[in-house]
């Protein structure tokens, strides 16, 4: 598999960015607009290790993620699953105005179970709105924590 690419824009400095998409959890699914989940099996300041789990049509489709965190902008993830493998690459770069930009590499080898083989473009497109969906969720959460008072 060509190693995939997609970028993100947030309308939120890097720090905030950094923390927000490195702070794994059960919610993600519904941020993402997806059905699985999402269960932390470990976090360290340095490693977090996470299991994905879905129903679909086509059968139990399950996920297995080591993170390394690299503060203050970038992480890689492992995984294994019952349908594919991949290795990921997030990098954060500041833009002006408080913006921050996301680029995401990755290769993915589908497993001996994978029943839908997809294409570059579709696996691309289909990781793209998701992180569309992020976007909008990160810069909702941003947005209200900049009006909370502070105590």
């Amino acid at each position: 598999m060509p190693e995939l690419h997609i970028a993100a824009e947030f309308r939120a400095p890097l720090s905030y960015v950094y923390s927000w998409c490195t702070d794994f959890d059960p919610g993600d699914a519904q941020r993402e607009r997806e059905q699985y989940v999402r269960r932390i099996l470990e976090r360290t300041a340095r490693r977090v290790v996470f299991e994905d789990l879905e129903d679909t049509k086509d059968g139990w489709v399950w996920s297995r993620h080591v993170v390394t965190l690299r503060p203050p902008n970038a992480w890689h993830s492992e995984s294994v699953g019952s349908h594919r493998d991949a290795s990921l690459e997030y990098a954060l770069t500041p833009l002006p105005g408080d913006r921050t930009r996301l680029d995401l590499r990755w290769r993915r080898w589908p497993t001996a179970r994978a029943t839908v083989r997809r294409s570059k473009r579709e696996i691309e497109r289909s990781t793209a709105e998701a992180w569309r969906h992020l976007s909008r969720a990160l810069e909702r959460d941003y947005r209200a924590d900049r009006v909370r008072p502070r105590r």
